[in-house]
């Protein structure tokens, strides 16, 4: 990529800087956010890391909201009703694409709420709005169920378990692969052979532990792990970045 012009309204340190990061490909990987569910300050946190690391590239993992309204568990008398949390979803969306203009999403679990209970109502697909639409998304935002860049996967992990999850995915793909979905793990293994070396990295998630959507996590021994991920050297390195949120959780009585 050409490096662009120096422009007077800008210092040069500054337009080495923006031009690093275009040129960069570098990815940062947003986890879970379940919005409008999501930790207050996680968005700002993502940002401020991928400028640290210097991203060219952005993948959200999945789950970027959580349609709880839709889901097919119990539902708790509190929580807004399908079309106000889809609203409140909305606003919150709005911000992640003020703040990253251009997104590769994963699609999740969650985030297929709508079409799952489209099939068990037996609509067929030609009824329904594509995920841009449904979230009214800008252009540079784009869902499909796994993307890949320099040979790493990029998937949400559904039907992954355990601590190992992203490990054994990776193996599964015979290829470095990024998950999120399991909430309670962050952090990356890799795994050597005769002929490569591949790593299974877990991003963890940005989800408001606070929050009565998330209660259920009350009597569960693990805990949500809040952070994002980050793809260096052409995909060679990985990295889990954990948010910090002081000494401990603090969970709603």
């Amino acid at each position: 990529m050409k490096k662009i012009e120096y422009r007077p309204r800008l210092s040069q340190d500054e337009m080495d800087l923006i031009s690093n990061h275009r040129m960069s490909k570098n990815v940062g990987i947003i986890g879970d956010t379940h919005e409008p569910f999501c930790h207050p300050e996680y968005r700002d946190w993502c940002y401020e890391t991928f400028s640290r690391f210097g991203v060219g590239e952005i993948i959200h993992i999945g789950d970027e909201v959580d349609n709880s309204a839709l889901s097919y568990h119990e539902k708790m008398t509190d929580m807004p009703n399908a079309e106000s949390e889809a609203e409140q979803a909305q606003r919150a969306m709005e911000k992640w694409y003020a703040t990253f203009p251009d997104v590769k999403v994963c699609v999740g679990n969650h985030s297929a709420l709508p079409f799952r209970q489209a099939t068990t109502a037996g609509i067929p697909k030609r009824f329904m709005k594509s995920y841009e639409e449904i979230w009214n998304a800008p252009k540079g935002w784009k869902w499909k169920m796994e993307w890949e860049i320099d040979n790493v996967l990029y998937t949400h992990g559904t039907g992954s378990a355990g601590v190992s999850g992203a490990r054994n995915r990776a193996i599964a793909n015979r290829q470095s692969t990024v998950i999120g979905h399991l909430h309670s793990f962050g952090g990356v293994n890799y795994m050597a052979s005769r002929n490569d070396i591949i790593f299974g990295l877990n991003v963890g998630c940005g989800i408001d532990v606070d929050h009565m959507a998330f209660s259920y996590g009350k009597v569960f021994p693990k805990k949500p792990t809040l952070g994002c991920g980050i793809v260096l050297d052409e995909g060679r390195t990985a990295i889990f970045i954990p948010m910090n949120l002081g000494s401990k959780y603090k969970w709603s009585k």
